[in-house]
This record gives structure tokens, C-alpha cells and sequence, in this order.
């Protein structure tokens, strides 16, 4: 541990961009838990609409994130484009808040909350560009602090949320709170990232800035599909995130409690095994572990698709902390590692799979939800996690034989 507080010592922008995380985790796990609960049942949305704005709203952000992303490795700073997409957040949280209906949620939803949930990739692509010049261990330990800061996020702030509105007849005030911890996530971002330049770093093997052909990286087949088989698995959080409230407050006869309970006791598990993946792929079988991983969650949906109790659902949960830990943390660093020599690009496949996934999650609520309610699509979202997970062991064995042919 004292390696890990050293380190924050003697960088201010990692320890900025740590905080910066946190608060922009914080103002997340306010309303993402809750979500899909205050658009359908207190909105009014139908299940088609929220799939609808939740696939529109995916096009947006990424469209943000890979511009910001470029821009990054343009100017060679994350500073400007950073406070620009979170200050977003305080816009589209406050909005839902102060004028809730079905149209605020919508348009806030594709548009200033697209941008802020750029935030995210962002940091971890400000933070990358810094550790690149660390030794190996230094930036391992950077690379699992911001993973654990998003988990910690939401280990702490769901179930404080639940309890705070228990008893209320809405949860629309979790976007207040949500506001608050969004506008102190970008003064965060201006006041200690003013450090966050790259030039002062070893000069690479080229010098020459990004030019618009690189974004061709990103739509080259190689990777195109890396990344499609990573969103494949990541679908299954979106979903997660959407049928889980759901079937807590309906089939399984929860409250609105249950349901940040529930996601600060999978977090709390999260934050435990990331501990554990990290060990497990020490030697560099990332893919492996994520088809374990996704056929481990796929049994925690369909429990869920069953559960008649609130029990049930906090049973299976702890299978979902143990499989979610490495769903949430071992596609970051193999996305990131896709691109290199690019780290605005790098991050930006951050944003594309969170695109792919939500876009993906989207489909599949509505279909799900078209063919047979809200356990059909959880089952369903898991079964093409486990495809996602073994396509990418495909492509990798195949690229392999190619390359001793």
C-alpha cells in the first residue's frame, strides 16, 4: 500500500485524475442503478422508447469521445476537452431533476449526459499518457487505482441513494445528487489537471501528431472486431443494469432499497476479486479468463430470470461480483493495449465498445423484452456474453496460426 501512496505523492495529475474518477463514479452509480425503474415506471417511457433513446444516445457518445480523443492526441493535452464533456453532466443531471418527463429524460439523455459519460474513457486515456513514461509496476498500479476508484464509486453511493429516498413515491432526486458530484468531478478535472500536458514526455519513435488518416486504427478489420467481440461481453452489463430493477421491484417483490444494496454488494465484490483477475492474468491469458468470466455471468442471469424473492437476487449477486470484477476490468486493458502508440486513440476504444455494448444492450432489451419480458432478456444478454468471449478466442488462435504459417 505504501507503493500506491507514494505514487499519488509524486504525481498530481494521476492523483487529480484518481479523484476526478471517483466523483464522476459517484455522480453514475447516483442514477444508473435507478434508471431504467424512473423511465419506465415513473416517466413512462415503454420499453421500446428506453431501448430506443438508450441506442441513440450510445451513437452520441461515441461520436464525442472519439473527436475529444483525437483532439487529445492533437494539442497533446486531456485538460480542455475534459472540463468541456463533464461539465455536461451538472447540465443533463439538473435538467431531469428540475423538469422531469418523458421528453427532458430523453433529450438529456442523448445529448449533454452522452457527452459527460465521455468522461470516463477520457480520464483513463489522460492517465495512460502519463503512466507510459512509469516502470511496468508503476503502471499496473495505476491502471487497477482507477478501476478500483469507478468500483468504489459504487460500492458506496447506491445503497446511500436507496437509502436517503427510502419511502419517498420517487427517485428522480438521486439526478440532484447526481448534479452535485458531476460539477465537482469537472472543477476537479480544472483545478488538477493543469499538469496533464504530454509534451514533457520521452519523445517517441515519431513525433508527428495524429493526422486524420489514424482514425482509420479504428475501423481496420483487425481491430473492428476485437472491439465487436468485447462489446459483445460489455452488452452484458448494460443489460444487467437495465432488467435488475426491474425484477428486483417486480417479479422478485423488492423495494427500491434492494436495488442499491444490491449494486453496492456486487461493487464491494468487485473491488475484492479485481484483485484476484489481476493475479489470474499475470501471465497474459486476458481472453480465457473473460469466457470464464462471461460463462459465470451468464449463470448469474438466468438466475435472476427466475428469481421470486429478493433472497434469490442477493444470492446470485455474489456470483456476479466474483464474474463482474473481471467483465468490468480485463477488457480495459486489453483495449487499451490495441493501439499503443496513440493514447487519445486508445482511449477512444474505450468510448467505441461503450458504444458497441450500449448500442448492442439496447437491441437486446427491446428484443428481449418483445419476446418474453424481462428474464428472457437477461438470459438472452448472457448467451451472447459467452459468444462475444469466444469469438475473441477464435480471432486470437487464428491470427496465431497465421503468423507461424
Amino acid at each position: 500500500m505504501g507503493q500506491w501512496t507514494a505514487l499519488l505523492r509524486r504525481h498530481p495529475v494521476v492523483r487529480a485524475s484518481a479523484l476526478a474518477i471517483l466523483l464522476y463514479g459517484f455522480a453514475s452509480a447516483s442514477t444508473s442503478p435507478y434508471q431504467s425503474m424512473v423511465a419506465i415506471r415513473e416517466l413512462g417511457l415503454s420499453d421500446r422508447t428506453y431501448a430506443m433513446v438508450g441506442l441513440t444516445a450510445s451513437i452520441g457518445y461515441v461520436i464525442m469521445a472519439i473527436a475529444a480523443g483525437f483532439l487529445s492526441d492533437w494539442f497533446q493535452s486531456y485538460r480542455g476537452p475534459l472540463v468541456f464533456v463533464s461539465s455536461f453532466g451538472l447540465i443533463g443531471y439538473g435538467v431531469i431533476y428540475a423538469f422531469p418527463s418523458p421528453l427532458t429524460y430523453a433529450l438529456a439523455t442523448i445529448g449533454p449526459l452522452a457527452l459527460f459519460h465521455a468522461t470516463n474513457a477520457m480520464l483513463f486515456g489522460a492517465v495512460r499518457a502519463q503512466s507510459d513514461r512509469f516502470d511496468p509496476e508503476e503502471a499496473r498500479i495505476v491502471n487497477a487505482l482507477m478501476r478500483i476508484m469507478i468500483s468504489l464509486a459504487w460500492v458506496l453511493v447506491p445503497g446511500i441513494v436507496g437509502l436517503a429516498l427510502r419511502g419517498q413515491d420517487s427517485m428522480i432526486p438521486a439526478y440532484a445528487i447526481a448534479a452535485v458530484f458531476a460539477a465537482a468531478c469537472t472543477a476537479t478535472i480544472a483545478l488538477g489537471l493543469r499538469g496533464s500536458e504530454m509534451r514533457d514526455k520521452p519523445a517517441p519513435v515519431t513525433k508527428s501528431r495524429p493526422a486524420l488518416k489514424d482514425l482509420r486504427v479504428l475501423v481496420a478489420p483487425r481491430l473492428l472486431g476485437r472491439v465487436l467481440g468485447v462489446a459483445l461481453i460489455s452488452q452484458v452489463l448494460h443489460v444487467n443494469g437495465a432488467v435488475l430493477p426491474l425484477i428486483v421491484t417486480g417479479q422478485a417483490g423488492g423495494q427500491p432499497e434492494d436495488i442499491g444494496f444490491l449494486v453496492g454488494l456486487v461493487a464491494v465484490l468487485e473491488v475484492i476479486f479485481m484483485v484476484f483477475w489481476a493475479w489470474a492474468v499475470r501471465g497474459h491469458q486476458i481472453l480465457p479468463a473473460l469466457l470464464i468470466a462471461a460463462s459465470l455471468y451468464l449463470v448469474y442471469l438466468s438466475a435472476i430470470a427466475f428469481a421470486v424473492a429478493p433472497w434469490q437476487v442477493y444470492a446470485a449477486s455474489l456470483i456476479a461480483g466474483f464474474s463482474a470484477a473481471a467483465l468490468v476490468s480485463l477488457p480495459i486493458s486489453y483495449l487499451l493495449d490495441l493501439i499503443r502508440d496513440r493514447p487519445g486513440l486508445s482511449a477512444s476504444l474505450l468510448s467505441v465498445n461503450m458504444f458497441l455494448g450500449g448500442g448492442l444492450g439496447a437491441g437486446v432489451f427491446a428484443l428481449g423484452t418483445g419476446l418474453g419480458g424481462y428474464g428472457t432478456t437477461a438470459i438472452l444478454s448472457g448467451c451472447l456474453g459467452v459468444v462475444g468471449a469466444t469469438l475473441l478466442i477464435i480471432m486470437e488462435r487464428r491470427e496465431n496460426a497465421s503468423d507461424h504459417a
